[in-house]
């Protein structure tokens, strides 16, 4: 039937808010443009009447203005009515689009959170507690291996500081009554030497000359 009559079986598109909004603002336009070509008339009636006296002639010129007037007064009111509509349609236009930000943001969100749940759902806190106790007895393990390895072993493990500080009181005292310690000069020349030693020179002249007679 559709096609007898040459009608598509397509359905045209709902206009959207948008389309309103500009329909809406090319009827203010005409509007507009008819108020002020009113306006003109009005002007040259004011003018015509200015230069009349009162009589049948002024009587018919202002009404004329007056049915001018009325035209204007309805054109200004459907301006009126057709503003407020605008301004309703852009305020749901606004709200709209908040709304779909809104959903947009909402939508980021919930799968953000997802990926979070996801993410944080691998992880086991138990076994981070774990690693951090294997971690303090490892580097505990470290320390004991270098204090074993940093071992003296000329040094007894256990010396009393009280001591050692009487054993070397002890050795001081001892260098003041002697005179003289194990610590002293190596160089030093032995007292059992009575004289130094003889040289080993060359024979005199008169000691040749003994040899030779």
């Amino acid at each position: 039937m559709n096609r007898i009559f040459g009608t598509s079986g397509t359905k045209k598109p709902k206009p959207t808010l948008q389309d309103a909004i500009n329909s809406t603002d090319a009827r203010m336009a005409s509007i507009e443009v008819n108020i002020k070509k009113l306006d003109g008339e009005l002007m040259r009636y004011k003018e015509q009447m200015s230069k009349l006296r009162n009589g049948p002639g002024k009587r018919a010129i202002e009404q004329r203005g007056l049915r001018v007037l009325r035209q204007k007064k309805m054109y200004e009111g459907q301006l009126a009515q057709l503003s407020q509509q605008t301004f309703n349609m852009e305020s749901a236009a606004i709200a709209t689009e908040n709304l779909r930000n809104t959903m947009a943001t909402v939508d980021v969100m919930k799968l953000a959170n997802k990926e979070m749940k996801r993410q944080y759902g691998g992880i086991d806190i138990d076994k981070i507690e774990n690693m951090h106790y294997d971690m303090e007895e490892l580097l505990e393990q470290a320390n004991e291996i270098q204090e074993s390895l940093g071992r003296s072993y000329a040094v007894p493990d256990e010396l009393d500081e009280a001591d050692l500080e009487a054993e070397l009181d002890a050795l001081q005292f001892e260098e003041e009554e002697e005179g003289t310690s194990y610590l002293t000069d190596i160089n030093k020349e032995p007292d059992f030497l009575d004289e130094p030693p003889a040289e080993l020179n060359e024979p005199s002249h008169k000691e040749a000359v003994k040899s030779t007679g």
